[in-house]
């Protein structure tokens, strides 16, 4: 018979990878979020002819700004 021993540390999920993991998804996140907000809040700044000249309609704002933070 076989028989297989397994440490923690071998493995590297400690629980300092864990908790070093959840800050760095927290932190992207939260970059992906001020990407979207503030994107959100330039194009909703512009006149209706400036949004025209880009080829976007205010319907569309919130499409692009959720493309910019998240698609890419």
């Amino acid at each position: 018979m076989a028989y297989e021993t397994n440490s923690i540390g071998a493995v590297g999920n400690t629980i300092m990878d864990r908790v070093n993991s959840l800050i760095a998804d927290y932190r992207a996140q939260a970059a992906r979020r001020k990407v979207y907000r503030d994107t959100l809040r330039e194009l909703n700044a512009l006149t209706h002819r400036e949004l025209c000249d880009l080829g976007l309609n205010h319907s569309e704002i919130k499409r692009v700004a959720y493309q910019a933070a998240y698609e890419s």
